[in-house]
């Protein structure tokens, strides 16, 4: 009976040894298998998917259908109070950045001033793109820099022509705030990936826009001649520029600070009174009384016209109108009786508002994600990311375009729409394909602004404040034309994602991508235009062709290898650190620790340490099959096992 039985436990071992010799594979003792987690599986499937399609926000709560009537009502309750703390942080939000624009003036505005003032300077149109991007960093406003060098164009010290560099500038420095903004999303790297490129794409469109408009406006002129025709074919006649969002913003701010912009404009334009005088605003009411007075000059030919002039003694008089400005009423903000320097003032409302827009936007994205779930964010999505039907797909981005600028138009503030989509991008509301057309409706939306306050200028200002204004509106209308219509040429949609991959994985790059391109880039071109075009273009033009060549280079190792000698197929015959970010990760990785462990951070008590070792030892104490949570892995480990029964009845058989 025993002879007969040997072989049925038998059969199933030699089918798989069948099978594994077919499959040419040894069969070999079935061990208990190492512990696996379930996190790994799913690591490795979000690393097969594209990490740019838009994440699904699970709605985990009760469904509407299942809720009682008391829970439909709280939760409606809930909803709308929701939205109301949405909205309150939103204001909040809007206010820290105009608040944070009045900082960085008194910080910096009459660094500004002065950096404007140097006209030598300015005719190199480099130079001028260069202070165009530093004093809109200092400011953080391209309507006060551009106020700035309207003025000067008003009072003769700038011409038009010198002022279309600075404008181009400015474009490129008022990018920089929504891309500081998406540095506030780190702390998750898919979102951290999405938010970062959303906030790249408008200043790699601002760059690229600037590549080529700024050498073609230099050969022919072309946004000064265009804009010239424009203001000579019209009568414009000065207006009252609207106020939207200001209106309701402005009841906050206002109580908080309030500037005097005269100041700047004043030491642009070599007024030495400015200089001495505050930036803080003392007095909102004055009155400006002129009287027509005698008045002692040097002599006959100082005098207003000879008619009024006349001579008693060693003294010569003439008539001449005085104008003496009366304080009436006191401005009511925070800061208008304290006695601090403008740069202590400056550097309060910096911390103070960075950490309200900080905290704001946290609060803004986690209830963005508890607002945005299920039905809710399907259709936003739906809404926001599809395209209309074959054959009109292509509208779609334009009517973004529109929408960017009507918005932008509302808020009155390219930073502010740009800053608020951001998280939308990085929580996955929004995709990079849509916030791009976003964006470049942005810098239309700011243009138009500046347009209508460009046409709210005196009579004697009134054209050149117009002028510079379609400058403005010309060079954006000029870059879409160069970097939307065919989709080809979309490039900072890829330059963005390119740039987005690379922080998700080393995320101490957006800093320097930060610093690089928006401060020590433009300062390096701003030292060499200081030195003269012999210095700037002995060394500029090598740097750019070395740039240049590695473009062409990366461009064809990609798409056509063989094209180039084996040596240049890959950069392997460069050090790593040439050619990798991986050791400057390791470097980083030792400065941050040290960082911290000055900084006690990283010192744990013994007692500590001692529990941690108590508790590893009783994680691995504890068997293995504790973590297979996954069905896929308990169907294996129920195989195995009978796998393993069989062979004990084939050892209690043999015996």
């Amino acid at each position: 009976m025993d002879s007969l039985r040997l072989p049925q436990p038998m059969a199933p071992q030699n089918k798989s040894k069948d099978h594994d010799e077919k499959n040419g594979t040894k069969s070999k003792e079935v061990k208990a298998s190492p512990a696996h987690s379930t996190v790994a599986l799913i690591e490795e499937e979000q690393e097969d998917a594209d990490p740019w399609d838009l994440p699904e926000l699970q709605d985990t709560g009760v469904p509407w259908s299942a809720l009682d009537t008391k829970g439909k009502v709280l939760r409606v309750l809930v909803s709308v109070g929701k939205l109301a703390l949405l909205l309150g942080f939103l204001y909040m939000f809007i206010c820290s950045l105009d608040i944070l624009s009045s900082a960085f003036q008194l910080v910096g505005g009459k660094t500004a001033g002065d950096i404007f003032q140097d006209n030598s300077v300015l005719a190199n149109p480099l130079a001028g793109l260069v202070i165009g991007v530093l004093v809109t960093l200092l400011v953080q406003s391209s309507s006060t820099s551009s106020s700035i060098v309207v003025s000067m164009v008003s009072s003769g010290l700038l011409t038009v022509q010198l002022a279309v560099p600075i404008i181009m500038g400015t474009n490129i420095g008022t990018s920089v705030t929504n891309t500081l903004v998406a540095m506030t999303q780190a702390g998750e790297r898919s979102t951290f990936r999405r938010a970062f490129a959303g906030a790249t794409v408008h200043d790699f469109f601002n760059w690229l826009s600037v590549l080529v408009l700024l050498p073609l406006e230099v050969a022919t002129g072309y946004l000064y001649v265009v804009t010239k025709l424009i203001i000579d074919s019209f009568q414009i006649q000065s207006g009252e520029a609207p106020e939207l969002l200001n209106v309701i913003t402005d009841i906050l701010t206002e109580s908080i600070i309030q500037l005097d912009q005269s100041v700047l404009s004043g030491i642009a334009t070599g007024d030495p009174e400015a200089r001495n005088k505050s930036l803080v605003k003392k007095w909102c009411q004055t009155f400006t009384n002129t009287t027509l007075m005698n008045v002692t000059v040097p002599g006959p030919e100082n005098c207003t016209s000879p008619s009024l002039c006349w001579v008693d003694g060693n003294y010569t008089y003439t008539l001449k109108n005085i104008s003496e400005t009366y304080n009436v009423q006191k401005c009511k903000h925070l800061f208008v009786d304290v006695n601090l320097p403008d740069l202590a003032v400056g550097l309060i409302l910096l911390a103070l508002s960075l950490l309200v827009l900080c905290s704001c936007l946290v609060l803004i994205v986690k209830l963005l994600n508890s607002m945005l779930k299920g039905q809710v964010a399907t259709v936003i999505k739906r809404i926001i990311n599809t395209d209309f039907p074959f054959p009109f797909g292509w509208v779609t981005g334009y009517i973004a375009i529109l929408v960017g600028a009507g918005m932008t138009f509302i808020v009155q503030s390219s930073s502010v729409f740009t800053s608020a989509i951001t998280p939308l991008v990085g929580i996955g509301v929004i995709s990079i394909e849509r916030a791009y057309p976003l964006s470049l409706g942005s810098n239309i939306g700011t243009t138009t602004t500046s347009i209508l306050a460009a046409m709210a200028s005196p009579g004697d200002t009134l054209a050149n404040a117009l002028q510079i204004a379609l400058v403005h509106f010309l060079f954006n209308i000029s870059g879409i034309v160069l970097w939307y219509p065919i989709p080809f040429t979309r490039i900072p949609i890829r330059l963005a994602k390119g740039l987005g991959n690379i922080t998700a994985t080393y995320r101490w790059f957006a800093a320097v991508y930060i610093i690089c391109c928006f401060f020590l880039l433009p300062a390096f071109v701003f030292s060499l235009s200081l030195a003269g075009w012999q210095v700037l273009v002995g060394v500029g033009v090598p740097v750019v062709v070395l740039l240049i060549i590695i473009v062409v280079i990366n461009v064809l190792q990609k798409r056509k290898p063989g094209c180039l000698p084996a040596v240049l197929q890959s950069w392997d015959f460069l050090p790593l650190w040439a050619h990798s970010l991986a050791p400057w990760d390791k470097v980083v990785g030792v400065i941050t620790a040290k960082c911290c462990c000055c900084c006690k951070c990283c010192q744990l008590a013994p007692e500590d340490s001692e529990h941690t070792e108590k508790e590893s030892a009783e994680k691995n104490k504890k068997p293995h099959t504790e973590v297979y949570d996954n069905p896929a892995m308990s169907a294996e480990k129920e195989v195995e096992n009978e796998i393993k029964i069989e062979l004990t009845i084939l050892k209690m058989t043999r015996l």
